[in-house]
């Protein structure tokens, strides 16, 4: 059985395909390739993909539209790779059903990271992946659930640990509430029950709950978690 996980990378950029499938193959990843929808749809047929690097804008069917009709019959995670950094790009390509988004200034570097972050979440990551998050003041090791703070293991509820979780593989991600109702509460729920374990959470991490520098406020939408990793 096949133990690499298998990238499916699709973007009209033939530069940027070369180079993420370096990147990718580098770090023992197989890599599928594809210049548009036509051929990524093909590619998705004819292979058990475990990832999909997805671009936006592609001559024919935009990224937007293959990620509906992926959704349609899988769940493979699907990683947004645009040009544009538009909180209402990001929150439309959540919103459809991508696990995370990743604006092209990003290094290659970076967006394997991401892959690799969005495959320890689905259980699909090699199993010789390092399974600690790292942002200095805050450690997360995913294979025992535990969560240091400056060092001492805090206590968190199964619920403080997965929103936690959430934030710190897709830091500086913007998640609007609806997008943790549907991923963490089934999407059952309402504001009220987000802001209340947000703020039992920062009461654990924070310095200073009341002036967070981790789990911040984007006001009008939703949160995001501004860790820097280490």
């Amino acid at each position: 059985m096949n133990e690499r996980p298998v990238i499916l990378v699709v973007d009209d950029d033939q530069s940027i395909v070369e180079l993420l499938r370096d990147f990718l193959e580098n770090d023992h990843f197989q890599v599928v390739t594809a210049n548009d929808a036509t051929q990524a749809w093909t590619a998705f047929q004819m292979n058990t993909i475990d990832c999909i690097i997805l671009d936006i804008m592609m001559p024919g069917q935009n990224g937007f539209d293959f990620c509906r009709r992926i959704r349609t019959e899988s769940n493979v995670p699907i990683l947004f790779l645009s040009a544009r950094s538009e909180d209402v790009d990001k929150i439309r390509g959540l919103t459809l059903g991508g696990d995370d988004y990743i604006v092209k200034t990003a290094s290659a570097s970076e967006i394997v990271a991401r892959v690799k972050a969005v495959l320890r979440r689905t259980g699909t990551q090699q199993s010789n992946t390092v399974h600690v998050l790292d942002y200095g003041r805050i450690k997360l090791d995913l294979s025992t659930r535990e969560v240091f703070v400056a060092g001492t293991n805090v206590l968190l509820t199964p619920k403080e640990y997965e929103l936690l979780r959430l934030f710190a593989e897709h830091p500086r991600q913007v998640f609007t509430y609806d997008q943790l109702l549907a991923k963490l509460w089934d999407g059952i729920g309402d504001k009220q029950t987000i802001r209340v374990h947000l703020s039992r959470l920062r009461e654990k991490i924070e310095l200073d709950p009341n002036q967070p520098q981790y789990l911040t406020n984007v006001w009008g939408i939703g949160y995001r978690f501004e860790g820097v990793a280490t």
